[in-house]
């Protein structure tokens, strides 16, 4: 198919989302259930499933990756991220001042084919971990002499199995993130980590707080979400128009898009929020894009998560899965 020009493109996906939110869209026959963490646990930021609908991986505050496994319901210890983190200092620990020493793990990506687990860890850097688990190997800290302030985000380009993740900020690390958001900071990056160079090369900068990654199913082009910009930009990564970039979606709508994950189907599924004109207040959304940045479903998640910000939409298997900082379970949507 052709693409269209990046003006007409935008024509299209502003008149398409003036009609959905003009008739927002709604799931009638939805299910909706708690996944609750251990009793140590709280925030999970993000998921990273080893098959649909099979086991589960997430990051939660006291700087471990803890893993879920659905016939029995359990949850155990998989991964820890820090060198530094005590059993007696850090577990089950919310203080943000405590992450320096006990990591905190968000973004999240399994890769089936070679059984790693990639984490991101807003104050270690990058990691891989292999399926004993345990600490984590550390396979980056810094990019062009620049040592990492808030890395966040992760995804795994299907085709070449090299790493995209961001840092959302070069100023501010996750527990002075407020101050980003009053700052307005842009000093965010978008790099790619080479698995057979062991090398990071940074691919875009200047971004507004980016907290979100996913590289589309074709390898043709990774998006990034940017917090604070209220906009998703992309990156491409082949092509005619490989090493620019423009904007993905962009909609007054749709405010502080957080993480971003590739469905099967080649679309994506992404983190938001939108503003309650009777309130004034932020709620909770879950949005459904194609790969063009076309607007095919928004639903409102304030039933079940109120004005607590979500961080990440993920579809496996029939379900959906939710996961936030704020709470102390995985929400699942299932038809």
């Amino acid at each position: 198919m052709a693409l269209l020009r990046p003006s007409t493109k935008a024509a299209m996906v502003s008149i398409l989302s003036i009609f959905v939110f003009c008739f927002p869209s709604t799931v009638l026959s939805e299910s909706f259930r708690q996944i609750f963490l251990p009793p140590t646990g709280f925030g999970p930021e993000s998921l990273a499933f080893e098959s649909p609908g099979g086991a589960f991986y997430t990051g939660v505050n006291d700087g471990r990756v803890l893993r879920y496994q659905p016939p029995t319901g359990s949850w155990t210890s998989f991964a820890i991220t820090s060198p530094n983190r005590t059993i007696a200092l850090c577990d089950g620990t919310t203080d943000p001042d405590k992450g320096p020493i006990c990591g905190r793990p968000l973004g999240l990506a399994y890769s089936p084919s070679t059984k790693l687990l990639y984490i991101a860890d807003a104050y270690y850097g990058l990691f891989v971990a292999d399926s004993n688990g345990r600490l984590a190997k550390q396979i980056a800290t810094s990019a062009e002499g620049q040592r990492f302030v808030a890395c966040n985000a992760l995804d795994i380009d299907p085709i070449t199995g090299n790493i995209y993740f961001t840092d959302a900020s070069a100023v501010y690390d996750l527990r002075n993130s407020s101050k980003a958001l009053l700052a307005n900071d842009s000093t965010g990056r978008l790099m790619k980590y080479d698995v057979r160079k062991n090398q990071v090369t940074v691919l875009l900068r200047n971004l507004s707080v980016a907290v979100g990654v996913a590289v589309s199913k074709d390898g043709g082009f990774v998006l990034v979400s940017e917090f604070v910009g209220n906009r998703i930009r992309r990156y491409w990564l082949t092509g005619r128009d490989a090493g620019t970039s423009d904007i993905f979606l962009s909609n007054l709508n749709i405010v502080r898009p957080n993480n971003i994950k590739r469905t099967s189907l080649g679309d994506f599924r992404i983190a938001a929020a939108t503003v309650r004109q009777d309130s004034q207040t932020l709620v909770p959304i879950r949005v459904r894009v194609d790969e063009h940045g076309r607007i095919s479903e928004t639903v409102s998640l304030e039933a079940q998560y109120g004005s607590t910000p979500i961080s990440e939409v993920q579809q496996s298997g029939l379900s959906l899965y939710v996961s936030s900082r704020g709470v102390n379970f995985v929400g699942v949507y299932t038809p």
